[in-house]
């Protein structure tokens, strides 16, 4: 395992200060990657893309469950939603990530920026979407249907990944009754799932910088428990704005890496 003691000072500032704002986005309404990930790539060319990402799983995961302990804490969380989910979440990681070694997501990496762009189509036309926590679904029927929404999610964050927390946020809305701000206590609480899955994978193949990725994990803890704080004070009016605002940089992102980026 790697453990980056030879980064330059300012490379390594960098990468904190990325850290903390991906924490602090992505305790909100996700895409916390959007921020985390291309600072890796930017800092450290000369790594492997396997160790840059299993290096930001070490230091997300951290911010991740911070966020979630604070949730649980301050926001009523659904667990017959939550728990079931990540459960499913981290089975299918697993399934994701040994799937993607075999089969390229090309396919998924062309159709991504569209199935954003229609999240954000349905969340700005829907005013009310997310402003009122009103659960439904029986305990049977609620359990099948978190099984279900975890192990998509999580079999979609092993194989491809981007945008995972907004598409459990948005599934939490849509599905379960949820506001955005119980939707993103219960998206964390997947999320650690995932990240956990997604950890012991490449941890198993090597692919690690254990000391730069606990390092940022400090700073990404600092911003998750800020966002989730801010989250709390402010409520889902600000949680919906903020998403809708990632959502749109994910579909610019996504879409550029799609069909323009060579």
């Amino acid at each position: 395992m790697h453990l980056g003691n030879d980064l330059p000072m300012l490379s390594v500032a960098l990468l904190c200060g990325a850290a903390f704002f991906a924490g602090l986005v992505d305790a909100m309404v996700g895409g916390g990657g959007l921020i985390q990930i291309p600072a890796l790539f930017a800092s450290l060319p000369q790594v492997s893309a396997a160790t840059l990402l299993g290096t930001n799983k070490v230091a997300g995961i951290w911010g991740t469950a911070a966020a979630a302990a604070r949730y649980t804490r301050r926001v009523k969380l659904e667990w017959r939603a939550a728990i079931p989910g990540a459960l499913a979440a981290f089975v299918f990681s697993f399934l994701g990530a040994w799937t993607v070694t075999r089969v390229a997501p090309d396919l998924l990496r062309k159709l991504l920026p569209f199935m954003m762009a229609a999240v954000a189509v349905y969340t700005f036309t829907r005013k009310d979407f997310g402003t009122v926590h009103a659960p439904r679904h029986g305990p049977g029927q609620g359990m099948l249907l978190a099984l279900s929404v975890g192990a998509a999610i999580g079999f979609y964050d092993g194989f491809f990944g981007p945008g995972t927390g907004s598409f459990l946020i948005f599934l939490y809305v849509r599905f379960f009754g949820f506001d955005f701000l119980g939707a993103s206590a219960a998206a964390k609480v997947v999320n650690v799932a995932c990240n956990l899955a997604a950890l012991l994978w490449f941890g198993r193949s090597g692919h690690l910088m254990v000391g730069l990725g606990l390092f940022m994990a400090c700073f990404n803890v600092t911003g998750s428990l800020i966002g989730s704080h801010l989250a709390i004070m402010h409520g889902s009016t600000l949680v919906r704005r903020l998403f809708l605002a990632v959502v749109a940089v994910l579909v610019a992102k996504t879409a550029y890496d799609a069909f323009f980026r060579i």
